[in-house]
């Protein structure tokens, strides 16, 4: 086991593409969430093994979402996914827990050595 993933973008298209990517590369993605609070909320109920988390959204951002999950789970292990030209927010990610980050528009590789990494595989 050990690949239930959870992707969280406030656009479509972005979680499409990397749910491409994995499902391509025998990933299961278990659920979708398009803000911050619907993230807290499915990584409750669904417990994912990681997650993929972008960092502005609206209702709840992010670094936000992170904070919750990683309090509810402190083991969460969180795969941020920021524009570039946003190393602030990325630093901030990192601070409040986040496992690596991985830039838009997603390279399939680099999107597959973060999530391996993260998940020690």
């Amino acid at each position: 086991m050990g690949n239930r993933i959870l992707i969280v973008d406030d656009a479509a298209f972005m979680r499409m593409m990397i749910k491409d990517i994995l499902i391509k590369n025998g990933f299961e993605v278990v659920g979708e969430a398009s803000d911050g609070a619907q993230a807290v909320d499915k990584y409750k109920e669904l417990k994912p093994d990681l997650v993929t988390m972008d960092i502005t959204m609206p209702e709840m951002d992010g670094i936000a979402a992170l904070k919750v999950i990683r309090e509810f789970d402190p083991n969460a292990k969180v795969v941020m996914c920021s524009a570039m030209g946003q190393q602030a927010m990325v630093i901030d990610a990192i601070q409040a827990g986040a496992k690596d980050f991985i830039v838009k528009p997603f390279q399939a590789d680099r999107v597959l050595e973060a999530i391996k990494k993260t998940l020690g595989a």
